[in-house]
């Protein structure tokens, strides 16, 4: 029995070694078929080009700021007593109107006193006047008939010679005359008027409030002319001109308005090496403050071509077709906005690519769209990029 039972151990071991042998010779003798690689030719979009006048239109916006405003300041204490209209924001006025009025009855009487003073003066020398001074005596006893304190004091009468010259100086009577003048002058600034026909956009004060002198009063503005103040590259400010024609459209596109080039800044920012274009543009139904994007027409770029900007690589150049094969040209960009780019150097004629194809390279086959519509005739999706695969 024992040997029985190593012989049969001995024989189920040769039968497991002979399995694994055979088993891997089955193996290796299966060939493994190699894969074919599948060459894929992507589908473009492209354009034959045609070079043309291009016009440079330079992208710019701002905030609308009133050509005409007003900010109104208190150049004297009192309280505001008066004006023509509600003092309130959004009011209309009309040029002329009071827009403010400082109570100024005290100053009055001392302006009042200072007339009386004058007037008292020129009195005390008419006796003089008649009797050294017989010739002049008529002038300025008329001057004193017409003279009134509840009124602008009216000019001197002018001296006939240095020797009545010096006589009324003398006396003090111009001097106390300028005096008046300037009294009167700053009683002016106790009434503020519309110097124009506006609105009042703000008021930062109420009637009977107690005004000081220095303190704002609100602003004043002419809603029917604005200004919008845009930055452009310094590069681009000798092209612009006075009177220049701009589009301007609002911040949702949905309107446009016409402007004009009013003024150019002949300082550079040095900061931001921009120039401030200030473009003036009427319109009623414009509100200060309001975001406005405008065009400016810049210059006319002759034989030149406007395309997307990622079609440009950054070594300045942009993929043909040749012969299902693409090519690279060299161009030269003469302009660059936020999403175009105008180039120059491309010849007339010349098939090149309208989208951005991923990966491509010199001597890269592909197949141009359009061709492919035409032979395979049942095309639903023209963007797929991977149409014909070749084995």
């Amino acid at each position: 029995m024992d040997k029985r039972k190593i012989i049969l151990s001995v024989l189920g071991v040769l039968l497991i070694v002979f399995a694994v042998f055979a088993a891997n010779a089955i193996i290796d003798s299966k060939e493994q078929p190699k894969p074919t690689p599948k060459k894929t030719v992507k589908t473009v979009f492209v354009d034959t080009i045609q070079n043309s006048t291009v016009s440079i239109n330079i992208p710019a916006n701002g905030n609308l700021v009133a050509k005409r405003r007003v900010e109104l300041y208190a150049e004297v204490q009192g309280v505001f007593r008066y004006s023509a209209k509600p003092f309130k924001p959004g009011q209309a006025y009309k040029r002329g109107q009071t827009l403010l009025k400082i109570d100024a009855s005290e100053y009055e009487a001392s302006v009042q006193s200072a007339k009386s003073d004058l007037y008292n003066q020129i009195t005390a020398i008419m006796p003089d006047l008649r009797l050294d001074y017989p010739e002049i005596f008529e002038k300025w006893q008329e001057y004193l008939n017409n003279f009134d304190v509840n009124s602008s004091v009216s000019p001197l009468p002018e001296a006939a010679n240095d020797k009545e010259r010096y006589f009324i100086n003398g006396r003090g009577i111009n001097t106390a005359y300028y005096n008046i003048k300037n009294l009167e002058q700053r009683l002016v600034k106790y009434r503020i008027t519309a110097a124009f026909d506006g609105v009042l956009t703000e008021a930062l004060v109420t009637e009977g409030t107690l005004i000081r002198n220095g303190q704002k009063l609100g602003e004043f503005i002419d809603p029917d002319i604005y200004e919008l103040q845009v930055s452009i590259a310094k590069e681009y400010a000798d092209l612009l001109k006075i009177d220049e024609k701009v589009s301007l459209t609002n911040n949702s596109e949905t309107k446009t308005y016409s402007g004009r080039v009013s003024r150019v800044n002949a300082k550079i920012d040095q900061a931001t090496q921009t120039v401030n274009v200030f473009i003036e543009v009427k319109n009623s139904s414009l509100k200060e403050g309001m975001y406005l994007q405008a065009n400016l027409d810049a210059k006319e770029e002759e034989n030149a071509i406007e395309i997307d900007r990622s079609l440009v690589n950054d070594r300045n150049e942009i993929f043909a077709v040749n012969d299902s094969i693409l090519k690279s040209i060299e161009v030269n960009p003469v302009y660059f906005s936020d999403k175009r780019v105008v180039i120059k150097g491309v010849p007339d004629g010349e098939v090149i690519l309208t989208r951005q194809v991923s990966g491509a390279y010199n001597g890269m086959r592909v197949k141009i769209a359009g061709e492919e519509s035409a032979t395979s005739g049942n095309n639903d999706n023209p963007d797929k990029d991977t149409e014909n695969i070749e084995e």
